[in-house]
This record gives C-alpha cells, sequence and structure tokens, in this order.
C-alpha cells in the first residue's frame, strides 16, 4: 500500500524518528509523500541526510491532494502517523488534522498511545470513508501474551541488544546498520524489533515493549527471538533496545540482557548531549559512559563497541570526539550513520565464536 508520512512540523527533529526510519527504509509501505510545512518543497530524504529518495514534502493535505489531480504524485491509500508526541497523545490540532484526511479517504496508521480506533469520531469517520484505523501500540489480548519460559536458553544464534544511554538515539538504525556490516562479511544477521517502527518497518520478528504489561515483557521477548532463530536460523540477532539505560522516565536494558540471555551489547551514545531527551529543563544528566558500562557488566553482558549519534557534534569535530570515546571506553567506536559498522565486526565476529565454544562445552 502507498503512504503519506505526516510529521506536523517536526521532521528536522529527533521527535520524527518514526518517520526517519521509513525514509530510509525499509518501510511496510510504499512512501509516496510527506506532510510537514517546515520542508515543504524539499525531498524528505535530502533533508534527512543529504541522499534524496523521491519523497517530496508537501505544506499540508490540500496541497498533497492536488499534486494527485496534476498526477505529480502517486495517490496514497493511507497516512502513517511519523512523529513521537510528548506521552504518546495527539495534540487537538493534529487530530483535526487526521481527521480530515480520514474524511477524504486516508486511512490512518499510527503508532502512538493515543487510539484512534477507539475514538468514536473516527471510527464513524472511518466507516463512512470505507477506511481503516491501525493502532500499531495496541496490547494483543491477554490469552495472546507469552510468559518467560526459560527456552532462550536452548536459542543457537547470540543475541546482541544495542542499548542506549538515551532515548532517540537511533538505536534502531545502528541495528540496520549493523546487520549490513555482518551481512557483507559473511554473517547472517536478524533483527529483533522491540518498537512501533519495526513494525512499520515490516521487520519479521518483534513487539511493541512499551505497550506490554510488565509481567509479559520478558515472555514476549523471548518468544520474539525463539521465532526469529527458529524461522531464519541467523548467525546473530541484533535486539532492538528501547529508552536509555539509565533514563528516569523510562529505563530500560536489562531485560534485553537478562530475560535475551544476551552476553554482548553495542552501546549507543550522543556525546553531543548532557541532558536526557525532554528532561533539560530537570537537569538530569547523561551518565558518563563508563558507568554505563560498568552496569551492563554488572547484568552478566560484555560492551563490544560503541556507536555514536552526531547530534550537537560539528563534521569537523567528528574524529576528535570518536578518539576521545575510544580513549575513555577502550572500545572500537563508530559513527554509523556516516561510516557504516565495518570496524564493529571484528569484535562481532570474536564474540560469536567464544558463544559458540561456549556452547560446545554445556553438558
Amino acid at each position: 500500500m502507498r503512504a503519506a508520512l505526516f510529521t506536523h512540523d517536526a521532521f528536522p527533529t529527533p521527535s520524527a524518528k518514526t518517520a526517519h526510519g521509513l525514509v530510509r527504509g525499509p518501510s511496510r509501505f510504499e512512501i509516496v509523500a510527506l506532510v510537514d510545512r517546515t520542508i515543504a518543497g524539499r525531498d524528505a530524504g535530502t533533508v534527512l541526510d543529504g541522499r534524496a529518495r523521491g519523497i517530496l514534502a508537501y505544506s499540508d493535505f490540500d496541497a498533497l491532494f492536488s499534486a494527485v489531480e496534476r498526477r505529480e504524485v502517486a495517490q496514497p491509500d493511507l497516512v502513517v502517523v511519523g512523529i513521537a508526541t510528548s506521552g504518546g497523545v495527539l495534540p487537538p490540532e493534529m487530530k483535526a488534522t487526521l481527521l480530515r484526511a480520514v474524511e477524504r479517504g486516508l486511512g490512518i496508521v499510527c503508532g502512538l498511545h493515543e487510539f484512534l480506533s477507539d475514538d468514536p469520531v473516527f471510527v464513524e469517520a472511518a466507516r463512512r470513508a470505507g477506511v481503516t484505523l491501525h493502532d500499531v501500540r495496541k496490547p494483543k489480548p491477554r490469552g495472546e501474551l507469552h510468559f518467560w519460559s526459560g527456552a532462550i536458553l536452548d536459542v543457537r544464534a547470540p543475541r546482541i541488544p544495542v542499548l542506549g544511554t538515551d532515548c532517540a538515539l537511533g538505536k534502531r538504525t545502528t541495528c540496520h546498520v549493523l546487520s549490513a556490516a555482518c551481512r557483507a562479511a559473511g554473517i547472517r544477521p536478524a533483527i529483533v524489533a522491540t518498537g512501533q517502527t519495526g513494525w512499520l518497518q515490516g521487520i519479521p520478528h518483534g513487539f511493541v515493549l512499551d505497550s506490554t504489561p510488565n509481567d509479559f515483557v520478558s515472555g514476549e521477548l523471548e518468544h520474539a527471538v525463539l521465532s526469529c532463530d527458529r524461522d531464519l536460523k541467523p548467525d546473530v540477532i541484533f535486539l532492538e533496545g528501547q529508552s536509555g539505560l539509565l533514563n528516569p522516565s523510562g529505563p530500560c536494558g536489562s531485560e534485553l540482557i537478562l530475560s535475551a540471555a544476551s552476553r554482548g551489547v553495542v552501546l549507543q551514545h550522543a556525546p553531543g548531549r548532557r541532558y536526557h531527551d525532554d528532561q533539560e529543563h530537570l537537569h538530569n544528566e547523561i551518565a558518563p559512559l563508563g558507568k554505563q558500562i560498568a552496569l551492563i557488566e554488572m547484568y552478566g553482558a560484555q560492551v563490544l563497541g560503541v556507536t555514536l549519534n552526531d547530534e550537537g557534534v560539528r563534521a569537523e569535530d567528528r574524529e576528535r570526539v570518536r578518539a576521545a570515546v575510544e580513549r575513555e571506553t577502550k572500545l572500537p567506536t563508530v559513527w554509523p550513520l556516516h561510516e557504516g559498522a565495518d570496524r564493529l565486526v571484528e569484535p562481532i565476529r570474536a564474540h560469536l565464536e567464544r558463544q559458540s565454544a561456549e556452547r560446545a562445552r554445556r553438558p
């Protein structure tokens, strides 16, 4: 199906990380346009990372529909809400815009915590227009949820979570970059997604961690890993991290180490960011890398390498910053969006060999 992304004037910001993931790809949908006034008339890919992808931005849905009538762009079937709002709630202006899109015949796919399919106004509008409302974050029925069983201990493929020192760092994107580097080196990778964007990208195995009842998070993670190992038989499974290890608004990481029985970790960090995302007013500082690495080691895992987000770092300073991180951590460090992750392949390969040898020693 063809989709238009809607980012409500936020595309140039980290809040549009869902849209960024779909622009970069992969995507479950064919992305034909973007609706965002701040970059109207520009290619979304060029704005994102300097690489044109044929996804033109329009100021509003009226402009998009006019372009469709002029046959300048293909008619979308639906709208994907491409931003993460504070608390996962749709502001009134966004809801009004989306309602008009539904009334004009577009379905909605939304990954926020506010469910449009529970809103009677949207439900009635969708019924009249003959379109669907899909809330990606809507939890599964209790009867379909899995509880942790310990079967993860028999999974053949080692798991490597990409954990972060904060949220909105690009952990999912780094999973893709790591996978590409491994694939090029003859290592068969797979990804287990843990957020709504992973589903939107068409990653076949995963679940939405932050909308799963806490008692079932470990079991749903285990089930996703078991299914991935059974279906794809990869050499390594990268687990998409969520939030940050020490982020007070949503600490996350222990499950991906302990419940997934992971022994290796890639750590994502933004050296130009001082405070946790959206917590600048609270002065909640991101803990030093040494403290984050020590925590991972306390959970029984080894950090194999560090990947960096370039927010707040000038291009001419990247090499200096990378060198400083490598001195601090004694770990190989890369800027994945700028250079890929080839330098992490050998540490990953060595880790896989150690894990294979350990499995062979088990009774």
